[in-house]
């Protein structure tokens, strides 16, 4: 095999690793379609909606989804005539609807959900020390986007006001959550947590810093 004279830089690289796993997951997102009976964006739809008892706006799910709000509304339409989610009254504003899953939908999602296995086969190949360096890293990419305005706050750890990053001297459990007031560690970390509560940018920023300085020059508590 001949070496490139000018090889891609690391960045591209993982760029195009990131692509093939995301072509493997497309995949798997139109097993888990044909399972629910709908088609991948109404299946998307449906997972942004799941754990949210709310429900999100229009414009919310579109924001999820990278969509127009005009495709957005007719998948919407088309998992409403099949049952699958239903529009509530705004609870802060009565003229605004809040998409909400029906029972019926969270069943199907849940069926459809068993179906996939590919991204946990594929997490299978590591072990769980790169299991856990392989979900930081996740978090960290999808923060850079969530930060820089490319895609919505997410519902994960490090953004939720409920986080407290190494505020125990635990190497197996340093973080603490508020919300459950328990310890848990670095392979806990969710990305989508039903209890999130969205904690304002200074805080983010704070906890951010916390989260990534080296615990083990200065460990908790010292």
């Amino acid at each position: 095999m001949e070496t490139p004279v000018t090889p891609k830089s690391l960045p591209l690289r993982i760029h195009e690793g990131l692509e093939r796993l995301a072509t493997a997951l497309r995949a798997d997102d139109w097993v888990g379609a044909r399972a629910a009976g709908v088609n991948p964006t109404q299946f998307a739809i449906m997972a942004s909606l799941e754990g949210r008892p709310g429900g999100l706006s229009v414009r919310d799910i579109a924001q999820q989804l990278g969509v127009s709000q005009p495709s957005a509304t007719d998948s919407i339409g088309a998992l409403e005539r099949k049952g699958y989610l239903y529009k509530a009254p705004a609870p802060s504003d009565r003229r605004s609807v809040r998409i909400v899953l029906t029972e019926h939908g969270e069943a199907s999602l849940a069926s459809a959900h068993a179906t996939r296995s590919v991204a946990e086969s594929a997490a299978g190949a590591l072990d769980r020390a790169q299991q856990e360096e392989l979900l930081v890293s996740l978090v960290t990419m999808i923060r850079h986007l969530q930060e820089s305005g490319i895609i919505p706050i997410q519902r994960m750890c490090v953004s939720c006001r409920f986080f407290r990053p190494y505020a125990h001297q635990d190497a197996a459990q340093p973080h603490h959550c508020t919300f459950v007031d328990a310890a848990f560690g670095q392979q806990d970390l969710r990305v989508d947590c039903r209890e999130h509560e969205t904690a304002d940018p200074s805080a983010r920023a704070a906890t951010w810093a916390e989260f990534t300085r080296d615990h083990t020059l200065n460990p908790p508590g010292i």
